[in-house]
Parts: structure tokens; sequence; C-alpha cells
């Protein structure tokens, strides 16, 4: 059984910075990419960060220079760095993987950027 867990949402000022993790347990196979999505109030899921199983990585505009993704391999765990935050950042983040030909999602994490 495959289950991913994120991590590390809360509540922090605009210009601050938090880190997500997206811990996965179980096996999981044919990994192509570690993504990251997000879901504000009232708008669609977006794609924020993507990294793929080769190590590249490809960010939405609205944060690109702002959020990193890594991931540490040993701990089979998957970040999200995200500084200098902003109000439009506040959402439900979610960790998904995508696993050919299967996709799993986490529970999410909420964030809200707030003064």
């Amino acid at each position: 059984q495959v289950r991913l867990v994120e991590s590390g949402g809360g509540l922090v000022q605009p210009g601050g910075s938090l880190r997500l993790s997206c811990a996965a347990s179980g096996s999981i196979f044919n990994i192509v990419s570690m993504d990251w999505y997000r879901q504000a109030p009232g708008k669609q899921r977006e794609s924020v960060a993507t990294l793929t199983s080769g190590g590249t990585t490809n960010y939405a505009n609205s944060v690109k220079g702002r959020f990193t993704v890594s991931r540490d391999n040993g701990k089979n765990t998957v970040y999200l760095q995200m500084n200098n935050l902003k109000f439009e950042d506040t959402a439900v983040y979610y960790c998904s993987w995508y696993a050919r030909p299967v996709r799993y999602w986490g529970q999410g994490t909420q964030v809200t950027v707030s003064s």
C-alpha cells in the first residue's frame, strides 16, 4: 500500500518561509515525477513544482525563484522549500507522485500566508 504524507504547513507572514515534506511509504516503481500541487479556495488545483526521476525540475511561473523542490533518496522524501511567501500562496498543498501508470496523492497540508 503506497502512502504519501505531507507535513510542514502552517501560518506564516508575508515574506516568510516554510518547508513542506512529503514522505512516501510502500513500494513505488516506475516513478516518472514527484510533484507539488496546490488548491486555493474557489480555484482549481494547479501544479506548483515538478521533480522528475532524472532530476529535472520545473516550476510554475508564479513561484519560480521562490520555491525549490528537492528529494532525499535515503528517506524517500520530497521537499518543497518556499521562500518569500505571498498572500496568494495561501492554499492546500498536495504532493503527488506519478509512477506510471498510477498517480498517487497525499492528503494535503494547509499553508496560510497572513499578516
